[in-house]
């Protein structure tokens, strides 16, 4: 990798580890090889969504030609997202294709894909099935990715159903 990247992603590492959100808890990020080209992100699933009390894990990979191109970043933890792939993690979100500018960080992404699961773009989505379901039926939406929260990512346990909800879903 070359240097100037090396030393840019150092230097961003230690802003996300100072940083008041990873004081926080919500977001960290790790190397994972001495070339610094993979690390593992983590973010807290927002507050009032579905995926509140959840840890998820990403993976992250610098481009040698980071930072004037972003970053290639995916879920490793299943999410019920309409932006992200049930099944690959993939993430559709405008500043790791299209919008990136060579002045966002590491700090920006992880904060960026939070701020994500707290306001879904359904008409751009990863996954069509998950975006159709959000967009048809927000209540089953909300309550599948509070399941997967909660399964995947350790989320919060109030998976509970009313009586109505447990007849309309499950057909008894």
């Amino acid at each position: 990798m070359a240097n100037i990247a090396v030393q840019r992603i150092k230097r961003e590492f230690k802003e996300v580890v100072k940083s008041e959100e990873a004081a926080r808890c919500a977001i960290s990020v790790e190397v994972i090889n001495d070339t610094f080209t993979e690390l593992r992100g983590e973010i807290a699933g927002p507050p009032d969504t579905p995926y509140e009390g959840g840890n998820f894990i990403l993976e992250i990979k610098v481009p040698e030609t980071y930072p004037f191109n972003p970053p290639k970043v995916r879920f490793v933890t299943k999410i019920w997202h309409p932006n992200i792939s049930s099944v690959t993690g993939a993430i559709c979100l405008d500043i790791l294709k299209d919008q990136w500018a060579a002045a966002m960080t590491l700090r920006t992404v992880l904060l960026s894909l939070q701020a994500l699961l707290a306001a879904a773009e359904p008409d751009d989505p990863q996954d069509a099935v998950v975006a159709k379901q959000y967009k048809e039926d927000s209540e089953m939406f909300r309550l599948t990715a509070r399941h997967w929260a909660q399964a995947y990512a350790g989320g919060y346990s109030s998976f509970l159903l009313s009586p109505f909800l447990f007849k309309k879903y499950f057909l008894i």
